[in-house]
């Protein structure tokens, strides 16, 4: 699988959010607005990246040392590190998004799309460029799918009177399940 494959994979047919169901916590406590939902998307995004382009090197590090049976900790260290770098400059750069985000910025630190975004790479045996691929791709595509999921909460808010046992996050769950069963449609795209 060349480079643009595996970025178009992983926004489609192997959607983090969507196929295997990680980061759902935030997912659906942001997707409140699209706004907030492009805001935290972003965040996500820019986490998800970063952190699998440093922990690709500090991996290969381990390896070539035989020490790789401390990844896991040292990944969820320079994701926290990452996170508090990006806290830092959104209260001073953007203050309107870093209180629009409230406790929800810290917990990107404890997001277990950013771990396994990192564990992946790992597990697949991916290659520098291949890791930067499906990093970006998997950050887009948990992006994606909470807009998606923020556009389709507005839109039933304007249009519809749910049951009071369907309102709020009880008919998110049923927009996850519709999107995911349409995000396996991609299954054998790519």
């Amino acid at each position: 699988m060349n480079v643009l494959e595996l970025f178009i994979s992983s926004i489609l047919n192997n959607n983090i959010a969507l196929v295997f169901i990680l980061g759902m916590c935030p997912l659906i406590a942001i997707s409140t607005s699209v706004k907030n939902a492009k805001g935290m998307g972003i965040a996500v995004v820019f986490v998800v990246t970063i952190t699998a382009v440093i922990n690709y090197p500090i991996y290969q590090l381990l390896l070539a040392t035989n020490t790789e049976f401390i990844s896991l900790i040292v990944f969820i260290i320079t994701i926290a590190a990452v996170v508090q770098l990006l806290e830092i400059f959104l209260e001073k750069f953007s203050p309107r998004l870093y209180n629009a985000f409230g406790i929800f910025l810290p917990l990107i630190t404890v997001n277990c799309v950013v771990l396994a975004v990192s564990l992946f790479f790992v597990n697949r045996d991916y290659t520098f460029v291949e890791t930067v691929s499906f990093s970006f791709g998997s950050g887009v595509g948990w992006m994606i799918a909470i807009i998606l999921v923020a556009g389709l909460r507005e839109k039933l808010a304007k249009i519809s009177n749910p049951p009071k046992g369907l309102r709020g996050k009880a008919i998110v769950f049923i927009i996850l399940g519709i999107l995911a069963l349409a995000f396996m449609g991609f299954t054998g795209l790519v």
